[in-house]
């Protein structure tokens, strides 16, 4: 007897009201439904061989398509490598990878269309294996994780020259003894071969204290070898925050194959992060490290519960399920003071210094720590470790930007004056009608970005998790982090493609499927708007808005500092 008529006859002598249909025998009754049951199997099987194999073909694309890209980029001074744009591509910045494509194409028009074509197949190919994750072996989709990092190691400087900005500003306070922060670049001697292949020529250092300091210990390896260093530092940045992502997923009891797919296949992050050589990843990495430790502490608070669901000294279980919390019902008082104190918690203190040096990498990451303190505001002891950890770490990173840098801080006003075409603050000021983002404009979309802020800080506090095996106020912290950092984006007026990287690693861990959609489409968003091939899309539609009066004028402002 084949399995079908087996399962059929045993689905009969289990249910004594089923009867056959008129006419047809009760073996062909059985017969029928075990067939349905057996086809309807059978589809399953080829719908799910049918998604790894989908799933497998969009990884292969993905790496295939990188190495496409960055061949097309190493293989001659082109649009699509900045800092060549003058001819000037040695072969330390052309890479391994230098002249493999010799004899194809150097006309800019098909390079523009081949690289937003490959872009646009590879964000096609991530959603696809977005969707196919779970049914792929996670050998698969670490090797292509792994692939791509090495072939854009490998890669010239791609999308933007801040890599040769990064390196030039820390040469001129340990080469000139010139202060990056006070000093703008123009002012130093125009010999020197960073200052021939950076471009931010008269503004000051919007780079953070603790990143720029990484900068000055490159320098005595010479540009060539500060910029192999910088791209090696930034890559393994990349990496060990997605090992972080994958941890924190298993402590979460969610799929790390998902989220880690989320984090490092993304194309646009790829391309114009790891291309381009960006601080984001480092700011990233200790961000990630943060909730990654607040977790560890949170599960073992959860063990530690599991064990002993009641305390034998009278103390309460907080509303997050944290042993030994008791709230702030009980009032203040120095004994409140000293259990919220001792023992110490590494694990949360460091959390707290995490946060503050992912801030003094880049200043953007100062957004979230009133989001995550708001998220621990219902447990005072970790409230308290983790502020303790961030006053131990701004005072040491405090003295050392002192010693560097005097009372200076990074210029991020001069930055944060500049525009965008395309950001939503200038297409908002478009459709007002104002020809783009008025500084009035902007004044309100920084009171706008302080209420979301605020929002965010409600939505961490106010969602109660009675489950402490849910991490408490940790998960929703990670959620509304994640919103946080949409809003940043929404409201910057100087907004470049790879900052989509400040959402995924949070919209990877979040329960909240809206904000990973919300973060995919801003990655489509980004395609449209910064793809070399969409200035024929802007000039099919008619849409200039550089060419208002005051789309000039930011543009003037942007030259300006260019020079």
């Amino acid at each position: 007897m084949c399995q079908a008529d087996i399962v059929a006859s045993s689905s009969m002598s289990s249910d004594a009201t089923t009867l056959p249909l008129p006419g047809a025998s009760p073996t062909d009754s059985a017969i029928g439904r075990g067939g349905w049951f057996a086809r309807g199997r059978a589809r399953e099987l080829a719908d799910a061989e049918s998604g790894v194999l989908t799933g497998a073909l969009a990884l292969a694309a993905i790496v295939a398509l990188s190495l496409f890209v960055v061949l097309l980029t190493a293989n001659r001074p082109s649009l699509l490598s900045p800092t060549s744009h003058i001819g000037y591509f040695p072969r330390w910045m052309a890479g391994p990878f230098g002249g493999l494509l010799s004899g194809f194409t150097n006309n800019s028009t098909t390079l523009k269309i081949l690289f937003t074509g490959s872009l646009a197949l590879m964000y096609l190919a991530y959603v696809l294996v977005l969707g196919r994750a779970r049914r792929l072996p996670a050998r698969w989709i670490v090797a292509a994780i792994v692939s791509v990092h090495v072939i854009y190691l490998l890669s010239p400087p791609m999308a933007l020259t801040d890599v040769f900005n990064y390196i030039n500003y820390g040469r001129m306070e340990v080469v000139h003894n010139l202060n990056p922060y006070t000093t703008i670049p123009v002012l130093e001697p125009h010999n020197d071969p960073a200052f021939l292949l950076s471009n931010w020529h008269q503004l000051l250092s919007p780079y953070g204290p603790l990143f720029t300091l990484l900068t000055f210990a490159v320098v005595p390896l010479g540009v060539a070898g500060s910029f192999w260093a910088l791209k090696g530092v930034l890559a393994l940045a990349s990496l060990a925050t997605i090992l972080l992502v994958w941890k924190c997923a298993r402590l979460l009891d969610r799929d790390p194959l998902v989220a880690v797919t989320l984090v490092g296949l993304n194309p646009i992050v790829l391309v114009w992060g790891l291309g381009g050589e960006h601080n984001d990843f480092l700011m990233l990495l200790f961000i990630v490290l943060s909730f990654y430790l607040l977790l560890r502490a949170s599960k073992g608070v959860a063990h530690r519960l599991r064990a002993a669901p009641s305390s034998e000294d009278g103390q309460d279980i907080g509303v997050d399920g944290w042993v030994g919390e008791r709230g702030w019902g009980g009032g203040f008082s120095l004994a409140r003071l000293r259990e919220w104190l001792l023992p110490l918690s590494p694990l949360q203190m460091g959390s707290g210094a995490a946060l503050v040096t992912a801030t003094a990498l880049k200043a953007s990451g100062g957004i979230l720590i009133p989001v995550v303190l708001a998220g621990l505001l219902r447990v005072p002891r970790a409230l308290t470790q983790v502020i303790l950890g961030m006053l131990l770490a701004a005072v040491v990173l405090g003295v050392a930007s002192l010693m560097a840098f005097g009372l200076h801080i990074p210029d991020l006003s001069t930055q944060g004056s500049l525009v965008t075409a395309e950001s939503i603050p200038n297409l908002i000021g478009l459709a007002a009608g104002a020809g783009g983002e008025t500084s009035g404009l902007r004044e309100a979309l920084s009171v706008v970005l302080v209420l979301l802020v605020f929002a965010c800080c409600w939505q961490a506090w106010s969602r109660r998790t009675p489950d402490a095996a849910r991490a408490g106020g940790v998960q929703r912290a990670i959620t509304a982090s994640g919103w946080a950092s949409v809003a940043l984006l929404a409201t910057l007026s100087w907004v470049l493609p790879w900052y989509v990287l400040w959402v995924l690693p949070l919209a990877a861990l979040s329960s909240s499927r809206r904000l990973r959609t919300t973060a995919l489409v801003f990655g489509v968003y980004l395609i449209v708007v910064w793809a070399p091939g969409s200035s024929s899309l802007w000039n099919a539609l008619h849409f200039y808005p550089q060419k208002t009066e005051l789309g000039r004028l930011h543009q003037r402002l942007v030259k300006e500092l260019l020079n």
